[in-house]
Parts: C-alpha cells; structure tokens; sequence
C-alpha cells in the first residue's frame, strides 16, 4: 500500500503516466437491482457510464459517412473492455472490504494439504533422470532387481500417454508418481526369496529411498524441503497483503490501482471498515422492509407461500449478521486476528430495525486511559545550596501518588516515567518539587512549587516546559519544570475534543464543554459530555437514528466558528468547533457510529473544489479526505461510494468465483479444483457479507468445474459431490437447517447441471483408464462411483434402485471395453509399423504411410488398410496377434490392479467388461488363426499365453471367451497329438532299422530320439494346462497309453535285435561282449526309468498302464539275461568238449600220453591244456569288465552274473559227474582247476553273494577235483604247482 509518509508529488506522476494508460472507470450511479434479480449482460452490476469527470476520455464515434465495420466493431469491443475493467474494480472494493475487516469466515486450517503438480516440463525432465540411471550414468548403487523394476516403470508408467494426459490435466503430483511406484514394486520385493538379516521392509526402504534419489536428480534435498515447507505454509494460512495480491491476480488489478482504493476505502482503519458494514446491513434490511411493504419485484419462486420466507430469510441473514458483528470486540485494532466468531444473543441487537431500542445509562459508558507522566528536569532553582536533595512527586488526582529519585539542586534532572491508569477524560495531573528539610525536628519535607495538569488524549505528546505555583516562603519566583504527559486514547474511544453544543433534550444551554465519543458495542455509540476529575459523563447522547451533517453558522450563538448537526425525528443537536480541520474529524466519526447512508461533505470542501476546478487537495483536510480527493481524481471515487446494495451480488459473485478457479487451477498445486484456504476464507465472507445464496454459490461453483471437466481437467469427484448434494438437499427441501426458500432459476439450472454432471459421470467411467490412469487420484473412480449413485437419485431422499445404477455402469463398462480395445488395437498398430520400420529400413517410407492411414478414420483409408492387411503374412498376422494378447493381458492386469478396489460393490460387471473386451480380441484372434497354413503349430504359444492369465484368474477361467479358447483349440491338440503320434511310430520303425546301437547317453540313437520326443510331447500337453478337466484327462490318458505303446514297440524291437546279436556271434572263448549288447540293456534300463514317467498315471485303477510295460520290460530283461547265459554256457561247454578228448580209455589219450612222456626226455614240453584254460578266463574276465562298466543297471548286472556263475557251475558238475567211473586225466584236472578257482575267485570279487558261489554243485565240484588231485599226485609224483588249495603263488599266476 501506499505509505502516507512517502512524497505525494513523485506519488502523482507516477499514478498520472499509469492513468494514461488505463481508462479511468465510469459512474456507479445505476438502477438499483432488486435482490435475487439474475444479472442480464452487463447490467446486472448497476453499472452505468459517467456523464462528466472521465479521467480519459473515450475515442469519438467514427461518423456514419467514414465508420467502417470494423470500427464499430473495435469501438464496441473497447467498450466491453472498459465495462468489464469496471465491473472487476469495482469487485475488487468489495473484495478487499471482506479481507480488511472479515466477521463471517476465517481460513480453514483442516484442509488437505495439495501436492506439487508435475507439468509437462517437470515430466520430461523426470523421464531423463530415469534413462540416466537405466543407462548408467549416475553413481546410484542398484542391484540388477532394482535395475529392473525401475526399467518396468519407466516403461509402463512414465512412457505411458495416459500419464502424459494427466499431466496436461493438471491431476498429477509427485505423491502418484511415488505411490504408483511403491505399489509396483511391492510385489515384486515380496516375490523375492528371504535373506537372512534382511527383511522385506528393509528392502522396500532402501529401492524408494532410491526412487526419491534417482526423481530428485542433482537438486539439493535441503532447498528443495526448504522450499516446499515456503509453499506449504503458503498453501494453508496467508496475511491480508498477500490476499490482497492474489486477487489484484485474478482480478486484474495494478498495483497503483490497489493502492488508490486501500486508501481512499481506510482499510486500515477498522472503525471506517466497521462502520462501512453498518451502513450495508442497514441497507439490506431497508430493502427487505421495502419489499415487505411495497410488494417488491421477488424472484420467481417454486411455490407463491415462498416470498413471505424470503423476506424472513433476508431479515434473519442481516440479523445474524449483526450478531456476528455485535460479537466482535470493540477493542479490534489492525491486527489481523481470524478466531472462532461467536454469535450474539442480545435481544436489542437482533431488533435493531425497529424502533424501541434500549437506551444507555451513564454506568454503561466506561472508559479507561493509561497516563505516562516523565519529568525532565527544573529550571530557575537558585535559592538552595548546590548540595541540597530535591526530588518530585507526582499523582492523579484520586490516584496513588509516584516520587523521582534524588538529585542535587545543582543538577536538577532525572528522566523518570510514571505511569497511570485512570477512567475520567479529563484528570488533573500535580506535580511538586521538593527539598529534604535539614532541621532535626522537622517531620515532613520542604515544598518548593507545583504545576496541576490538565492533559487529554489529544494534548501534545512531547515534553513542554510548565511554569510551577511558588511555595510560600520560597525565593525562586521563575520555577519551571520540563515534563511531558501522554495520555493512550482508548479503543472505545472514537474521538474526544472541545465543542460548544445545544439540544432539545440534552445540553440545552450553549456551553463549551468536553466531549467523548464512545462506542459502547459494535452497533451503539454515544456522544459524551465530561467535567474535569469526573469518571462519569454529565450528559450523553445516543446516537442511534441520528444523522450528522455539516450547517451554516446559527445566528444568535455566540461562541464556536465551524457548525454541524445531529438530526433525528423531533430533536437536533448543533455543535460548533474552533477549527475546520476539527469539525470534519468529528463529522467522519460520528458519520461512522450512525451508519448513516447518507455522506456528508463539507461546504467548504465543496465550494473549494468548484472554485479550483476539483483538482488540488486542500491542506487543511485529514489525511482520509486527501486520499479520497487522489481517488475521485484518477476515477476511482464512483468504486469507493457505490452502494453495494445496488448490485446484484450473485452475479458478481459468479464472476469472481470463475476468476479465482482459473487461477488456482493454474498455479503449482495439483488442486483438482479445490481453493486454497486463503480463497475459501475470502469466497465464504463475500457470500456472507453480501448475502449470495448458497445455492446459487454451489451451482455456480458446479458450472464452472463441470466445463473445466469437460475441457479434460481433473476434477476431484468428492468436491463435485459435496457442491451437489448441497444443492440437492436446497432444491428438494431437506437442507439440515430447514426449508428455504428455492427459486425457479435454481431448480432449472440444478437440472441442466445435474444432466450434465450425469452425461460426465458416465464418460469418466467409459474412460476410467485414461481419466483415472494407473488408479490416481487416489480414490477419485470410487468417489465417481457413489457421485453417480446419488446423481441417479430423484430426490435426496428415496434411494434409486440398485439395478437402475447396474445397468447405467454396465453400459459404461461395455463402451470402455470398446474403447480401450479399440486405442489398444491402434497403440498395436502403430508400435507394429515402428517397429517394422526399424527392422526393415527399405519399408521405411512405406511404414510411415500406413502409420498415417491407421490414425486418419475416413473411409478411403479403411479401405487402404484393407489392401495392406491383405499383404500380410500368415506369420506376420500371428505375431501380431501375439503381441496384442500380450498387450490385453496387461490390460486386463492393470484394471485389476488399480481399478478393482473401485468397482469392488460391482465385481460383477467388472468381469462382463473384461468377458467383453476378450470378445473383442476374439474377433481378430479368429481372423488371424484362419489364415493359418493347416497342421501348423506356432498358433500353440498365443493359446499358452491366454490361457496361463485365465486359468488363475477366478473370475475369468472358464468364463465365455476361455470356453471359446478352448473349442478353438482342441481340435489342433488333437490333430497335433495324431500326427505326432504317426510320426513317433514312423521314427521308431526306420531308427531301428538303422540302429548301430552305438551308445547315446542313457540308450541308443533310437530310443534317446523316442524317449525325448514322448517327453516333449507330454510337456508341451502339459504346459497347454488345459482347463477343462475331462478333455485334459483325456489328453493325459491318450499320451500315456501312446507312451506306454511306444515303450512296448521300443523293447521288443531291442529284444529282437539282442537276440540277432547273440545268433551271429562266436562260440568259443574268443567272444567278446560286443559293446552293442550292453547298450541294448540300457535301452532296457531306460525304458524302465522313463516308463515310470511316461506312464504313470495318478489314479489307482488306471497303473495298468505303467505296470504292463514294466513287466513286459522285466520279463524282456530276463529272457535277455538267459539268452547271454546260454551262450556264456555255450562257450564253456567248448571248452570241455576239447577236454572230453582226454577222458580215460579213449584211444587219443593214450596216443596224447605216451607222446608227451616220450617228448619230455628230450626237450622241454609245455604243459599242454593250459591254453585253453586261460582263453576261458581271459573270456570270463573281460566279459566281466564290459558288462560291469557298459551296463547301467546293478541289479541286471548282478542277476546276469548270478545266473552266469550258477549255470557254469551246473555244466562242470553235470561233465563231471558223466564221468563218475572214470579217472580224469591230468591234463583234465589241471584246466578244470584252473577255470573252477579263477571262476570262484572272479565271481566273488563281482560281488556275487556267498551263498550263491559256495552253492551244493560248487562243493560237489570242488571235493571232486579235490579227489582227483590227491590221486594224481600219488600217480604223477605232483601236480606241477596247480592245486585246490588258495596259495599266494598261485594268487600271482595268470
């Protein structure tokens, strides 16, 4: 504001070049507006051109022979302008009124507090710190699963063109982008395995407190908390300079303009501002009583019986106004205090229209001043010795009495303050000086002068020397004394001064006397007459009714220079005052304390102005008048002396309302259409203050959300709820307070809001991904919900019928299914030809026009796309339904995620919008599977996918389009399950054709290639997790008995080839186990091994499978075994054939004999026989080796070396006893020591049990060898070294 201090000359030029540029605004002097009357155009603030005294004058009107079109048009619009610059000035004045001197609101401290709001900038550059992290380029410390939660939300999230949109609605903060955050990586922290010494909380902490980092980027986190803790306390409490510079914002108002209009209105004089509200409360009420009496233009109104309460609401609205006003302290000074208002409840103040009010008695009028007497010094002491003690007193006359220290009467000074309280406005003040008396009997002290006071609250305040009455006795004549007296006017003192006065009834002889005026309450002042050291007042006046004004000079009244008057029916009181200057103070506090419409102006004023053309203040006016006469001068005086009830309020109302909701949706707070505390405190006091109905305020407020809504702003759906439902509960009679009056006007426009509410409330649901993108605001899709319910309501009370709401959101949902699957089908699209256009940079330009063609929706670009989808490939079709599944099933997650908690009271249509959606895709899925080639599988992943999301979905498993899934796809798996079946037949039948049964892994070529097949067929089945429980027992059932049939054909063709094998090998003891045998006991083994996997089956009665494929296994195993015995035994029975040659009486032993004795005395003869006996074991032992470390199954191993063992021993005891009557011959008895120990000793060592090796035909063997070596060695004379009996030498032989 202007300060008055400042130079007034530099103040003028400036305002003078500012006026020029600024046309000044017009007289308010229009029509007066009856209330409640709707504003229509421009007319609807009163306002009217001004005849004269235009600080700029308006262009000249082109002549009609030179005007063109356009400058009439400019011409017009200029007057518009200037109308409208008006109208907001002079809002502005009753605007700052309601901040000067609130009585009615106070800003709310239990707002929520509104987050920082993200703009498009802020976005970008959020998006840039999140691709530095993901690339690398920041020092942040993260391990690879946080790398990968933020790369999902920077994907999901921040990527997102919903997001983007709600940026550019002004509804996200950086709270949602937090919380989308937390919420997206709860899951994922709670999926991840337990760490000891690490809990789950410990490490969400940590990833958001990276989060904040990484969002933060390079700021300082101390400027940045120092500035949000600025903005926040901003946001909730704001001091009247700062009130007043947000509305000069939204109103458009200079600065200079502010300052004119403080001024000139002393907004900072609380008793003009008090007094300003008296004046209109009794102009509300004159206008209710005169519509009352002359049947004033009422308002059209639902029902005829309204107008009588309408005339009871006005009255009973500026009475509780009074009482608001009556309940503020008389003592408000400038501070700015918004407490708790509490209302009145005296009898008199709530009539205050009427005649009979109360009047005051002296006792009612109290007063109470604070004196502060200091004493300088004395002056003209002469008498006393330097050294003598002096000191003063001082005392209110009725009072206590204070003394100063002591000083020398050389150096009489002190500087003391004493101060005082004391209820006369006029008290006499003494002051005496003193000297300590220096006789030995005297009692008191010496007096040496005094001075008696008579200050008020309008005596100088600075010290003044006073000439002191001389003490008897004392020679210093010329005592004078430096003192000086502030007496502190109290708040309940208005103005107090010298006047000469005469009355009817009060003062009724012409006297000079003292007068107070006093207010006693907010609505009761009097003017008091006082005598010296009187508390009470001798007379008083009450000056409710009365009306002042400035007269002429009374002839025959001798005393006083400058009259003026109070008037009141049957009585007049003249005053007359010294000084000009005096007589307008006094008329500007007494046309305050009467509430007066009526503003007096001095003649002289008057006469001054016309004299001087009205442009120079005059010096001898108080400051306010200076500043009303700059006001007047730059056309701001018709702002100032407007009538407010001259004005429809709620029109007014509705435009500072729009104004003020443009600018808080603009600033940095992500608002959603809420005010500000400061905004709601001035709104709620302008409504109070000027009476707009409430109603009215909330339709209005409804409106312009409503637009601001359908414009694509965020609106919070709670505050669309509270405005409705108050206007609601007004329109259909049930307010909380009682029934008030409803007007047409208000009826109908809550129908048109309430239609458009409706029409809004069902598109928000239809879009809810993109109007409530990732479930944010927090809440806001629930809140729609009710706010739609209460909307479909008649009347606030009868609740509508739940299938009524049913079948409005179910209509919603099945629209947003359209619309979300058809932005997800062109998203697709377009991410399909980007994506083709960096893979095959040659169809660049190509891609480009058919992005063009899918994003234009005339007819001949639908056709284009028909000719290009028709040269796509089947494949091409299939990945990019693929790709769109993928994109559903996000979808559909996403709905679950964010939006399910919303539609929770309406789950079920939550799953007929998704069933919806899916028939949707089914419709493409369909197309792009009959284009299929036959007998091709890639289709099998796009089932696995959609059927993975629906089967663990409750609601969605085995629902319509899962059921379709299924019908589409059983035939492939069957077909598939036949050709794979053929096929698998087919590979068995050529493999062992070919087998070389080298070994592969467990088997051979064959059955490796069989069993991974089988496995793979099953898995893949199995993977398909076919949901229908009957079709996918049937699959199971059908793949285990193919499993087990191939199995079977598997084995018997192995069992045949063994067979072939052994058929063509050698007899004798130069067979070698063929690596090829052992390998077709693997295939053995592994069948069995994959048989109990393959086969299986989980119920009881149907294991048959798996148990006839593992006997015929076993018993093909056996057989095997006895066929590689038989030919184990085979080779043995060789080698006693060519021993049977030695059997006793046999010409050839004979012949062998004698040859050998004969030979052997010559020559050294080898010992004949042992050849074959080591072939033997050198047989046995490698057969041994190969089958214990080519076969893989230890128990075939030992059963084959049980049987081997057992079977020999039978056919050596079998030879052996054939030859019971015969003696062997040596050569025989060596070679069968030889094999039965090696044969013993191997066996054993295989790990063949001892009661197998230790078997009866063992010992029967043994004690005959045994026998026959005791007789040999009787008969040869030794056995060369080879016995029965174990020795260490025969241990190291071979």
């Amino acid at each position: 504001m202007l300060d008055p201090s400042s130079s007034e000359e530099e103040g003028d030029e400036i305002l003078e070049v500012e006026h020029k540029e600024v046309a000044a605004p017009q007289s308010l002097g229009g029509a007066r507006l009856s209330p409640g009357r709707a504003a229509d155009g421009h007319g609807g603030t009163g306002l009217q051109p001004r005849g004269r005294g235009c600080g700029v004058g308006r262009p000249s009107s082109p002549s009609p022979s030179v005007g063109s079109d356009k400058e009439k048009e400019d011409l017009e619009k200029m007057q518009r302008e200037e109308e409208e610059k008006k109208k907001r000035l002079q809002l502005y004045v009753f605007v700052m009124r309601c901040i000067a001197y609130p009585f009615n609101a106070k800003q709310p401290t239990d707002m929520a507090r509104r987050q920082q709001k993200i703009s498009k900038q802020h976005l970008q550059t959020v998006k840039e710190r999140f691709q530095s992290f993901l690339h690398g380029e920041t020092q942040i410390v993260a391990d690879e699963a946080f790398i990968n939660a933020v790369q999902s939300y920077y994907d999901v999230f921040l990527k997102s063109d919903r997001v983007s949109r709600m940026v550019q609605s002004g509804g996200c903060s950086a709270s949602d982008s937090r919380e989308v955050f937390k919420k997206h990586i709860e899951k994922r922290v709670r999926s991840l395995p337990e760490i000891d010494g690490l809990s789950k909380e410990t490490v969400l902490s940590s990833w958001m407190a990276k989060f904040d980092t990484i969002y933060r980027g390079e700021e300082d986190p101390r400027k940045h908390q120092q500035r949000m803790t600025a903005s926040a306390a901003s946001e909730l409490i704001l001091s009247k300079d700062q009130l007043y510079e947000m509305f000069q914002q939204i109103l458009g108002i200079k600065k200079f303009e502010h300052q004119l209009l403080y001024n000139a209105c002393q907004l900072d004089n609380p008793d003009e501002q008090a007094a300003q509200i008296r004046r209109e409360l009794d102009g509300r009420l004159q206008m209710a009583d005169q519509i009352a009496r002359h049947g004033g233009r009422f308002p059209r109104f639902a029902s005829r019986e309204m107008e009588t309460m309408y005339i009871e609401e006005l009255r009973s609205s500026v009475n509780l106004l009074m009482a608001n006003l009556e309940s503020m302290p008389v003592s408000k000074g400038g501070e700015f205090k918004l407490q708790k208002l509490k209302r009145g409840h005296n009898t008199s103040i709530m009539d205050m229209g009427q005649e009979d009010e109360n009047t005051l008695s002296k006792s009612d009028v109290v007063l109470s001043f604070t004196l502060e007497v200091v004493i300088m010094e004395v002056q003209g002491l002469k008498s006393l010795a330097p050294n003598r003690i002096v000191y003063c007193t001082m005392e209110v006359e009725g009072g206590h009495k204070l003394q100063t220290d002591q000083a020398e009467a050389s150096k009489p000074t002190w500087g003391t303050q004493g101060d005082f309280t004391t209820t006369q406005p006029l008290p006499a003040v003494k002051v005496k000086l003193f000297t300590e008396s220096t006789g030995v009997l005297a009692l008191e002290d010496k007096e040496l002068g005094k001075v008696v006071l008579h200050p008020t609250p309008n005596s100088p305040k600075q010290s003044e020397l006073h000439k002191m009455t001389v003490s008897k006795g004392c020679p210093d004549n010329d005592l004078k004394i430096k003192l000086a007296i502030r007496m502190d006017k109290p708040q309940n003192m208005k103005h107090c001064g010298y006047l000469w006065a005469i009355g009817k009834n009060v003062w009724k002889r012409w006297k000079k006397r003292f007068f107070v005026l006093v207010q006693v309450s907010q609505y009761t002042f009097a003017m008091c007459s006082y005598r010296e050291k009187k508390a009470e007042p001798v007379e008083l006046l009450q000056l409710d009714g009365y009306t002042v004004d400035y007269t002429d000079p009374q002839p025959g009244l001798d005393g006083g220079r400058t009259f003026f008057n109070a008037v009141k029916e049957g009585d007049t009181v003249i005053f007359a005052s010294d000084d000009e200057q005096d007589r307008i103070l006094w008329v500007q506090a007494m046309y305050r304390a009467t509430g007066q419409s009526h503003k007096p102006v001095p003649p002289t004023q008057v006469q001054k102005l016309n004299s001087r053309g009205g442009t120079a203040p005059q010096l001898d006016a108080p400051i306010s008048q200076f500043y009303a006469d700059r006001a007047q001068k730059h056309g701001m005086d018709e702002f100032i002396s407007a009538n407010p009830c001259n004005f429809d309020h709620g029109s007014l109302f509705e435009l500072v309302q729009r104004l003020t909701l443009d600018h808080r949706l603009n600033d940095s707070y992500s608002c959603l259409g809420w005010f500000s505390p400061g905004q709601v405190f001035v709104l709620d006091e302008y409504c109070a203050r000027y009476g707009v109905r409430g109603c009215h305020r909330h339709l209005c407020y409804l409106s312009d959300l409503l637009e601001r809504a359908e414009n694509g702003a965020m609106i919070d759906p709670t505050l669309l709820h509270y405005s409705f439902a108050f206007c609601a509960s007004h329109v259909h009679g049930n307010r909380p307070d009682g029934i008030g009056t409803v007007t047409v006007e208000e009826k109908e426009r809550f129908e048109e809001i309430k239609e458009r509410l409706r029409v809004l409330l069902e598109n928000q649901i239809t879009h809810f991904r993109y109007c409530f993108p990732f479930g944010r605001p927090e809440g806001a899709l629930k809140a729609t919900l009710s706010l739609l319910e209460r909307v479909l309501m008649k009347d606030i009370v009868t609740p509508v019928p739940q299938e009524e709401v049913k079948a409005v959101i179910r209509k919603c949902l099945e629209q947003a299914a359209l619309v979300n699957y058809q932005r997800l089908s062109e998203y697709a699209k377009l991410e399909g030809k980007k994506r083709e256009m960096y893979e095959h940079p040659v169809f660049c330009l190509a891609s480009q026009v058919m992005d063009l063609t899918i994003l234009e929706k005339s007819q001949k670009n639908l056709e284009d796309q028909e000719n290009v989808g028709r040269l796509v490939t089947p494949a091409k079709k299939l990945e990019d339904t693929i790709r769109l599944a993928e994109l559903v099933i996000e979808v559909l997650q996403q709905n679950e995620e964010h939006h399910a908690e919303a539609f929770a009271w309406w789950s079920d249509l939550m799953v007929e919008h998704a069933e919806t959606f899916l028939c949707l895709y089914s419709a493409d899925m369909d197309a792009a599977l009959e284009v299929q080639p036959p007998d091709s599988w890639d289709s099998f992943p796009l089932f696995q996918l959609l059927n993975d999301f629906l089967r663990v979905d409750f609601n969605l498993c085995n629902g319509k389009f899962h059921k379709h899934l299924q019908d589409l796809y059983a035939p492939l798996v069957v077909r598939y399950v036949d050709l794979m079946e053929s096929s698998i037949a087919q590979s068995i039948h050529r493999g062992f054709e070919r087998e070389s049964w080298e070994p592969v892994n467990n088997g051979s070529g064959t059955s490796e290639d069989l069993f991974w097949k089988l496995d793979a067929l099953q898995t893949f089945i199995k993977d398909l997790h076919w949901p229908e429980e009957e079709f996918g027992k049937h699959l199971e059932t059908r793949l285990k008995l193919m499993s087990s049939d191939m199995i079977e054909s598997c084995v018997k063709r192995t069992r045949a080839a063994f067979e072939a094998k052994l058929q063509k090998s050698s007899r004798a003891t130069d067979f070698r186990v063929p690596q090829s045998i052992c390998t077709m006991f693997n295939v053995m083994v592994d069948a069995k091994a994959q048989s109990a996997k393959l086969c299986a089956m989980d119920l009881g009665q149907e294991r048959q499978y798996h148990s006839q494929i593992d006997n015929l296994i076993e018993e093909t195993v056996k057989e095997m075994i006895t066929l590689l015995v038989a030919k184990f035994v085979v080779i043995l029975e060789s080698v006693l054939a060519k021993l049977s040659r030695y059997d006793e009486g046999t010409l050839f032993s004979s012949f062998l004999s004698f040859t050998v004795k004969a030979a052997s005395k010559y020559v050294d003869v080898p010992k004949p026989g042992m050849d074959v006996a080591d072939g033997y074991v050198t047989f046995v032992r490698h057969s041994q080796d190969m089958l214990r470390e080519k076969v893989n199954e230890e128990v075939y191993i030992e059963r084959l070396f049980d049987q081997w063992y057992t079977s020999t021993m039978n056919l050596l005891g079998t030879w052996l006893t054939d030859r019971m009557d015969l003696q062997l011959h040596v050569y025989q008895l060596k070679i069968l020591i030889r094999i039965v120990k090696k044969k013993y000793r191997d066996f054993r060592l295989q790990g063949v049990l001892d009661s197998t090796l230790n078997s009866k035909m063992y010992e029967t063997v043994r004690n005959r060898l045994t026998l026959e070596e005791a007789t040999a060695s009787v008969r040869e004379g030794g056995m060369q070294g080879i016995s029965m009996k174990d020795s260490d030498e025969e241990d190291n032989d071979n």
